[in-house]
């Protein structure tokens, strides 16, 4: 299996950036399981009143479950970094560039590869 062909100290920033993200997305869903749980005891007696708030419930916890499978991904970006495949395609092998990194660190595809599936999808999808 190739080995990533990243510097030490491009791997350490990667590494510095995600887990920075992965805290940030973990604060910002503490602090929404702790909204909810104070205005359960909020009364709305307004049906229009209720069906807002419930909305807005629902559109915050489709947020946090998606924030929920990228953290996934940016702990698995870590383990690749343990691994030391960070940064290696997982279809051909080739280096993914720093500049798609910087772009979507949770990456597994060079750009070449991820063109290629997304044009598979689509003739799929037609």
């Amino acid at each position: 299996m190739p080995k990533t062909t990243l510097t030490t100290e491009k791997i350490e920033f990667f590494r510095y950036m995600l887990s920075q993200k992965i805290n940030e997305l973990l604060g910002e869903a503490g602090k929404t399981v702790s909204e909810m749980t104070s205005s359960v005891k909020e009364n709305y007696p307004d049906p229009n009143d209720r069906a807002s708030l419930e909305s807005d419930r629902n559109f915050e916890l489709r947020i946090r479950d998606r924030e929920r499978k990228l953290i996934i991904k940016m702990q698995e970006a870590i383990k690749r970094m343990d691994d030391g495949v960070f940064g290696i395609c997982d279809v051909c092998s080739g280096p993914i560039s720093e500049k798609r990194l910087m772009a979507r660190p949770v990456t597994t595809l060079c750009i070449d590869c991820k063109m290629k599936q997304e044009k598979m999808e689509k003739l799929k999808g037609e």
